[in-house]
């Protein structure tokens, strides 16, 4: 494989909370030569929804994951089932795409999420799901005039109506703390990815999806038929899907080379919370929330009273960045919830979120690949869009409509960053440029 980070940023990234839920569930390794109709690459929330919606439409698939079960972003997550997936602006999609490809692309950010909830729904998924909607806070005054300036953006954007809450109100919504305000958009739930993630893996198995773990494709290659090399065994397919995101590999296939970025996240959990605890902050709402930096910050209180707090992480896997963004997280923390400086924390992680040149996902065939797909670019907020993306993906690959509509801004394929292997270079100005904006 020829991967852009060091080798720790794919590695185990510290103690996951979600892994310490459920309980262990590997798939076995690819035992040796097999043959599948279609072949999936990549484990998680597209690869499994593709292959649940495949098989029940009768068809052969196999699902090869290079480590564990819910190895990736995918078990890794902050557990956001929310709007989202593209971080190009709604001007920039109405220049790019007009003003239907916009509305186009807001109803698909929509059905992504009904698409979850009806798939923990069809299969009797627990997911420990929670919090009616998200909230976006505001980090200073100017941001919160900005908040109040797109409510009727919103609700044209989205069709419902959302909530203002103004700086004074914020104590007894139960979100105390440093800001200036808040807005509550109906729409989107929290829940525990590693949950959910095997729950669509049961439902996938269940369904005659055959997964398989430990199962890395090293050589990618079609002659007539699809070559997928693993350590252990040859998977021959007819079709095959990339669903590795932030997790690709520049060789698998050549195609992959320059066109995503992964970037790192940082997530941390506490302690349990008592209600003394939750008080003296002033934090009691179990919303999902985030922040209106660029570089924001994302948290919600979980069922079980721990506090879950993320951000963007380090520019590299190295050591010394790793325990400066450990220092940072923790730094902003303790500015955002100065009432919990002395909670304890039991977890620390780091993933992958995957962002694409166009600021928007793709879903759809290869060009120059016959047979070959590809989903991937959700850029942070994939619970919903990967979920629905496989779905897509599942009807495509079979030549048939998709039973959901794919919108404009997902079909065209990713174009190539600057400065190819190099590209991790333009995360530094991006970074600090952003820090700017957001004082």
């Amino acid at each position: 494989m020829k991967r852009i980070y060091e080798p720790a940023a794919y590695g185990p990234q510290g103690a996951c909370f979600w892994a310490d839920t459920v309980p262990p569930d590997d798939w076995p390794t690819l035992p040796g030569p097999r043959h599948t109709e279609v072949a999936v690459i990549g484990g998680g929330f597209t690869g499994l929804s593709a292959a649940l919606h495949l098989a029940q439409d009768g068809v052969g698939v196999t699902v090869l994951e290079a480590d564990h079960a819910g190895y990736g972003a995918s078990g890794r997550n902050g557990g956001f089932c929310c709007l989202g997936g593209a971080k190009a602006s709604g001007a920039s999609l109405r220049r790019s795409y007009g003003a239907k490809g916009l509305k186009d692309w807001r109803a698909t950010e929509k059905a992504a999420i009904n698409t979850v909830a009806g798939l923990i729904e069809a299969h009797g998924i627990n997911a420990d799901s929670h919090s009616e909607g998200e909230t976006l806070i505001a980090h200073n005054a100017r941001a919160f005039e900005k908040l109040k300036a797109g409510v009727e953006e919103t609700q044209t954007d989205y069709g419902v109506t959302p909530r203002l809450i103004e700086m004074e109100d914020m104590a007894a919504e139960g979100l105390g703390g440093p800001f200036f305000g808040a807005l509550t958009t109906p729409l989107g739930f929290a829940l525990n990815p590693r949950k959910y993630h095997a729950g669509l893996a049961r439902a996938a198995q269940s369904a005659g999806a055959t997964l398989h773990a430990h199962s890395p494709v090293t050589s990618l290659k079609n002659n007539g038929t699809w070559r997928l090399q693993t350590p252990h065994g040859t998977l021959t397919a007819d079709r095959v899907l990339l669903a590795t995101n932030g997790y690709s590999s520049e060789d698998l296939p050549d195609w992959l080379r320059g066109r995503y970025l992964p970037v790192q996240s940082s997530v941390i959990v506490t302690e349990p919370l008592s209600d003394a605890r939750k008080a003296a902050q002033g934090w009691t709402s179990h919303q999902m929330a985030y922040d209106t930096r660029f570089l924001l910050h994302y948290f919600r209180l979980m069922p079980d009273n721990r506090f879950l707090f993320g951000m963007r992480g380090g520019l590299t896997a190295r050591p010394g960045s790793q325990a400066a963004i450990s220092r940072k997280i923790r730094a902003d923390f303790t500015q955002m919830f100065p009432g919990w400086r002395d909670v304890a924390l039991t977890h620390e992680w780091a993933g992958l979120v995957c962002l694409m040149a166009s600021l928007t996902p793709f879903a759809g065939p290869v060009p120059g690949h016959p047979s070959l797909f590809a989903g991937m670019g959700y850029h942070g907020n994939g619970v919903a869009m990967a979920s629905h993306t496989g779905m897509i993906l599942a009807d495509l690959m079979q030549g048939k409509a998709p039973r959901a509509p794919l919108p404009e801004a997902m079909r065209h394929p990713p174009r190539r960053f600057p400065l190819g292997r190099f590209r991790r270079a333009l995360l530094a100005p991006a970074y600090a440029t952003a820090s700017l904006f957001d004082l």
